[in-house]
């Protein structure tokens, strides 16, 4: 019996119709402090980057002030490094797929704010960017640390000053 589970576990862990390795599905990487693949941080930042645009063109229609600046800023920002990591992608340099849509985890989230408005929908749009950005930074650290292709480690490299503002102007929002 034992032999049969390690067996499933094994075929699990190495099958490539996994659209995301095991460690880094569950948080194991991050918690080493390991670089995911490659296909799943292009993966996690596709991602990473629609639900910063989506949320935030949801804090536009808020008409709040105070967020409306930073909004504006997480939809310029992320939509340009959506196009930096789509151009390296097609350039046939790196063998990924790219999500059009979100995750569940990620799609849960936006429907919560959709629901919300107000100051329940600045907490918590709030909230959700300093915890997307301090995920996005712990990512980008470990790829430009130790990842596998050599031009998506120096643009994680070159993309981490961003992020780490992205953060900070996201503690600075009102609550």
């Amino acid at each position: 019996m034992k032999k049969a589970l390690f067996f499933c576990a094994a075929l699990l862990c190495s099958s490539s119709a996994l659209a995301q390795s095991v460690p880094e599905k569950t948080g194991m990487n991050s918690l080493l402090g390991m670089a995911p693949n490659t296909a799943d941080f292009i993966k996690e930042v596709a991602i990473s980057d629609q639900f910063e645009i989506q949320s935030s063109q949801l804090a536009q229609t808020e008409h709040v002030p105070a967020l409306e600046s930073f909004a504006a800023r997480m939809i310029s920002d992320h939509q340009e490094t959506s196009g930096q990591l789509k151009e390296m992608v097609h350039s046939g340099n790196l063998q990924a797929d790219l999500p059009t849509t979100l995750d569940s985890s990620h799609m849960s989230m936006l429907d919560k704010l959709r629901k919300l408005h107000g100051n329940s929908f600045e907490e918590h749009y709030r909230e959700d960017q300093i915890s997307a950005h301090q995920t996005a930074i712990s990512l980008f650290q470990r790829y430009a640390d130790n990842g596998e292709n050599t031009e998506l480690k120096n643009w994680a490299a070159k993309t981490l000053p961003t992020l780490k503002s992205h953060l900070e102007m996201a503690r600075n929002l009102p609550h």
